[in-house]
């Protein structure tokens, strides 16, 4: 293992996002390794002030998550001390950042520069080596993981009573366009007539004010759905227990969503749009339901509520699912490999 290790982070611990979520699990399972490490939450501190702290902490790999965000730090980081970048593509970096014309050029040039390129999916080594040839030979795939931390129950009840035999739908992830949180008000506003005991519940911070602002108009006059806002990571496995079906609608996926892991990991039912980052882990009628637009999601909806052994059936082959090709170890072992591709042991 190198001997230490700087990774930059868009966002960190308090934050729920998914790149915090993720830092956070990896970083502990690093340091369970062995690896001494330190993080820095690029949302927290001034660029100056980290370059600074970097080059004191003289780290012997930098380790980049989101090539957009903290990619252009980050490499020119490691080429001022001339250690190793690796960068981990999380999601809108590779599925929008890498082809939008403002954006493209920056994104770009980070993942030309970096010693390797971490995915966490097969489909995104394909979309971005589609778009940068070269850059196949440095992609490497790192599939997640989850660590839920259970030390801490939510009270739903008490934040938003439900009626006796509700079927509880949870779409858990911050408010921005690539979530796409309007999707289901349609649809289930169409059924919840026939389906009285359907309920919606949004959990997650505002991350786009506009989307959030939108849909908090859509939901003042819809009495059974609610967003309830952010929810501390360590409540999330008591919160996500108590629902019957997850929601994913997302547009895009970095490869595979937390919030799917996590739900398919306590054996809950997930409905999720059919894309590349929900495929990789719902096999459509096995372990969770797929949906292509408001006809087929209400379809699907129908069956869930109407039959409780198929939510069950669902959320136990996603437990098994998860259990058997995301352990913990699989996703710590493979940063470790890359790790130790670039960086001598005595190092």
């Amino acid at each position: 293992m190198p001997r230490r290790v700087a990774i930059l982070t868009p966002f960190a611990p308090p934050s729920v996002r998914g790149n915090a979520v993720t830092v956070a699990r990896v970083a502990q399972g690093l340091g369970e390794r062995g690896v001494e490490l330190q993080v820095w939450d690029l949302s927290a501190k001034t660029e100056a002030t980290i370059e600074a702290e970097i080059e004191a902490y003289r780290p012997a790999l930098i380790h980049a998550f989101h090539a957009y965000r903290t990619g252009p730090l980050a490499l020119r980081m490691a080429r001022r001390v001339a250690i190793p970048l690796v960068v981990t593509l999380t999601g809108t970096d590779a599925n929008h950042d890498l082809v939008e014309a403002e954006r493209a050029a920056g994104a770009r040039l980070v993942l030309e520069g970096a010693a390797r390129l971490t995915a966490f999916h097969q489909s995104i080594v394909d979309r971005v080596a589609a778009t940068l040839p070269d850059v196949r030979g440095r992609l490497v795939v790192v599939p997640q993981s989850v660590r839920l931390p259970t030390s801490e129950s939510f009270d739903l009840q008490t934040r938003w009573p439900l009626p006796p035999r509700s079927v509880l739908f949870v779409f858990p992830a911050g408010l921005r366009a690539v979530k796409n949180p309007a999707f289901p008000l349609a649809p289930l506003g169409r059924l919840v007539p026939a389906f009285p005991e359907i309920r919606l519940l949004y959990v997650g911070p505002v991350l786009d004010p506009r989307v959030g602002e939108g849909l908090g108009r859509e939901l003042a006059s819809l009495p059974w759905a609610r967003h309830i806002g952010a929810v501390r990571h360590a409540q999330i496995a008591s919160l996500l227990s108590q629902a019957d079906v997850v929601l994913n609608c997302s547009i895009s996926e970095g490869g595979m969503a937390n919030s799917v892991l996590e739900a398919l990991s306590l054996g809950r039912a997930v409905l999720a749009s059919d894309i590349e980052g929900n495929r990789s882990l719902i096999d459509n009628g096995s372990t969770g339901l797929l949906f292509r637009d408001e006809t087929e999601f209400e379809r699907r909806v129908v069956q869930l509520v109407q039959d409780p052994a198929l939510r069950e059936r669902l959320g136990q082959a996603g437990c098994d699912l998860v259990a058997r090709r995301f352990p913990s170890a699989r996703e710590i072992d493979g940063y470790c490999d890359v790790y130790r591709e670039l960086v001598p042991a005595s190092v």
